[in-house]
């Protein structure tokens, strides 16, 4: 059994419970995922979620795709194929990590997938229009992405100028914030409130949050008015 005594894990606040990073995008007739972390199955669950149409992936780091492996559920109530959304190095890495997902002799009840390898150009998923936004993870490229007044980034220290072009204006905009000490390949909290300032958004919630950042309540007492800590379970209209 794995301990820990943190205040973080020992906090009674509900917004201290951390899983991995994803989200839900819903319009009127589309529902989609953001990365489909280890606790995926749980995370669907939790909510009750019973459609998916779409996942959108942003990096081929294990705790963005281990959960891949659960949208078999997706496809044996819908009775079809998931469509995923890739860059070229995530789509590489999701043939080797889920080999058999992909190979020509299928045993049954695998997930069932159609893969469609991205770039910065902008597509849609039914009546979703979706901008792909690149950052950088250190030296690897990370894909955020604006949905009409809303962008996601995750898992990133870096965001060239002409993506920021693209960011701004958004009303709502999500941000790693790691922790507060310097990170080689992540924003810590010092850099991604300067960024949030930079992009000017609205609303800015930050996420991607170690235990490290502390307890959600002191962290939120310490930040600008526009920008709070995201929690998971937090739903936002845009």
């Amino acid at each position: 059994m794995i301990g820990c005594s943190c205040a973080v894990c020992t906090s009674t606040n509900k917004k201290d419970k951390r899983l991995r990073s994803s989200i839900l995008v819903q319009s009127p007739q589309t529902s989609l995922v953001v990365d489909t972390t280890p606790d995926f199955r749980y995370q669907m669950l939790r909510i009750n979620n019973k459609k998916l149409d779409a996942v959108l992936f942003t990096h081929p780091h294990k705790d963005h795709i281990a959960g891949l492996d659960d949208i078999r559920g997706y496809n044996y109530f819908q009775q079809k194929p998931m469509p995923l959304y890739a860059n070229q190095l995530t789509a590489d890495a999701l043939q080797r990590e889920f080999s058999y997902v992909f190979s020509d002799k299928k045993y049954p009840g695998i997930p069932e997938i159609i893969l469609h390898t991205i770039n910065q150009s902008s597509f849609t998923i039914d009546d979703i229009f979706i901008q792909p936004i690149l950052a950088w993870h250190l030296k690897m490229p990370v894909y955020g992405y604006r949905i009409g007044n809303f962008t996601y980034i995750t898992d990133a220290n870096r965001i060239d100028e002409a993506e920021k072009e693209k960011i701004k204006g958004s009303k709502v905009l999500v941000l790693n914030a790691l922790r507060k000490e310097k990170h080689i390949s992540h924003f810590n909290l010092e850099e991604a409130i300067a960024m949030a300032q930079e992009l000017d958004a609205e609303q800015v919630y930050l996420t991607h949050i170690s235990h490290q950042l502390g307890k959600h309540e002191d962290v939120n007492n310490e930040l600008p008015p526009n920008i709070r800590l995201a929690y998971d379970g937090l739903t936002i209209d845009v």
